[in-house]
């Protein structure tokens, strides 16, 4: 067995990085192919949304289907090994941005077939989100396994990030097609095919190992881990967690379209204000749970949120949308309310969780309640406080598990099923309102994170007190990232 605490795996690390990044890239894609997709068939809110219940309906089925198999038989990447799952799934995804560009070139396109592509793309990021993220948690010291996660996974916030921008220029308007015409995501879909190729032969190559001495604890059969309350909750909170994030993200073109007139090249801009905002509270929040000194502590994260922030800002402020400084203002104004809740809830899961699904509930509501731009600000600003639910989610729910623990997180990506159930939602009942009273339909998202509410101060610490908890710095393979 190889000790990953004493080997060199920086340039293993960077090539993992990338995947984060280009599965957060092409995720976010999605919010773009829901517009696009429901101008080319001419479909409904709701059928618009099913490009999202493709999608992550694969986590729930490929997951199911692991769990059922490491329960009753063996774990497969115990047998497959990491980097071979790591390839498999980069394969899966490619020949699925490959179908894309076949469908989209061909003379009489099919709704389904795209769902169909969207399916077996989720089946090859599902490959990577099983294996990828604990084997960055491994590769490298026990102690340093958080920081490397944190920074991992704010890579993948930069791919959503830079999604909005990127995609929505080439799709809206450089590739710009006919209405009825889907070749606009042709040859961007076969250059990320090329890329998770390309990625895949690097890895292959690569010095990240198949089998690592991991720690682990030893397999176990049955499904023990659904005895312990606080981790069936928190099933539910990764549920509407998920759920809420892409039902707000994917719905918010549509509804700056219908609402405020703006075109779909422009809200795309708009739309990475509120991915962005999920990486700048990951960069803070990575180092609000760090275990330095608290004057330096806060500081790096005023620093860390601050200049983030003027990126992204900068960034729109060269696009087509041509936002103000004087509009960003209020996104400025929702960042020192987030950096006053990261000290306020002195980097406590359980109370950040439920601090941050509060403070969305109120964003929501002035959505809902106000127009202008108070109200669109506030909506975009969501993504900055739902930057660490779903790591806090997972921590909540996997403490004090024991030889559980693997069972339980599998349980727990399974429940990224939510991306698939809560949009389509959404778009149903956007169907059943007219233009002036769309944004009522956000109550959907908003119902989702009062159960999140719940679940920080109430829900996580239920059957705890049955528990041992001990903190297994030994296992940081069992936290898992979105």
């Amino acid at each position: 067995m190889e000790n990953t605490d004493k080997k060199n795996y920086s340039a293993a690390l960077v090539t993992l990085t990338s995947l984060f990044f280009m599965w957060g890239f092409i995720t976010c894609l999605n919010d773009l192919l829901t517009p696009f997709l429901k101008g080319v068939f001419e479909l409904t809110h709701f059928e618009a949304n099913l490009v999202q219940f493709a999608f992550f309906t694969a986590y729930f089925v490929i997951s199911l289907i692991y769990f059922l198999v490491s329960t009753f038989y063996k774990d497969p990447i115990q047998k497959i090994g990491y980097k071979n799952t790591l390839v498999a799934g980069l394969v899966i995804a490619a020949l699925a941005c490959f179908l894309f560009y076949k469908e989209a070139g061909s003379d009489n396109p099919q709704f389904p077939l795209f769902l169909g592509a969207l399916f077996l793309l989720g089946t090859g990021f599902t490959f990577l989100q099983i294996a990828a993220n604990p084997l960055v948690s491994i590769l490298g010291p026990s102690q340093t396994s958080s920081s490397r996660l944190n920074l991992s996974q704010a890579f993948n916030s930069l791919g959503t990030t830079l999604a909005p921008v990127v995609g929505g220029y080439f799709i809206f308007t450089y590739f710009k097609a006919d209405a009825n015409s889907a070749n606009a995501v042709q040859i961007p879909y076969l250059v990320l095919a090329s890329v998770l190729l390309m990625l895949a032969g690097v890895l292959f190559f690569s010095n990240v190992p198949n089998k690592v001495n991991n720690g682990a604890v030893a397999a176990v059969k049955g499904a023990g881990a659904l005895k312990h309350p606080y981790l069936v909750y928190g099933m539910l909170g990764i549920f509407f967690y998920v759920g809420a994030e892409v039902a707000i993200g994917n719905n918010l073109i549509g509804f700056m379209e219908g609402v405020y007139g703006l075109p779909n090249s422009v809200s795309t801009t708009y739309l990475m204000f509120y991915w962005g905002g999920a990486m700048i509270g990951r960069f803070m929040g990575s180092i609000s749970m760090s275990q330095m000194e608290s004057s330096k502590k806060y500081m790096l994260m005023a620093v860390a949120g601050v200049l983030t922030t003027a990126i992204i800002c900068c960034i729109a402020m060269n696009t087509k949308a041509n936002i103000s400084f004087s509009e960003v203002v209020y996104f400025f104004v929702y960042l020192v309310l987030n950096y006053i809740v990261f000290i306020s809830a002195k980097s406590l899961p359980s109370r950040t969780l439920g601090f941050f699904a509060t403070i969305n509930i109120v964003l929501l509501l002035v959505m809902i309640c106000f127009d202008g731009q108070i109200s669109l600000w506030a909506v975009l600003s969501v993504g900055l406080f739902n930057s660490i639910m779903f790591s806090n989610v997972f921590t909540l729910a996997i403490d004090g598990l024991e030889e559980y623990t693997a069972q339980g997180s599998s349980l727990l990506v399974m429940m990224i099923l939510g991306g698939a159930i809560v949009p389509p939602i959404q778009g149903l009942v956007t169907d059943h309102l007219s233009v002036e009273y769309m944004r009522y339909a956000f109550f959907v998202p908003l119902f989702c994170y009062i159960y999140l509410a719940w679940y920080g101060f109430v829900g996580s610490h239920i059957g705890k007190a049955k528990v041992k908890v001990v903190k297994h710095e030994e296992h940081p393979e069992s936290i898992v990232l979105k």
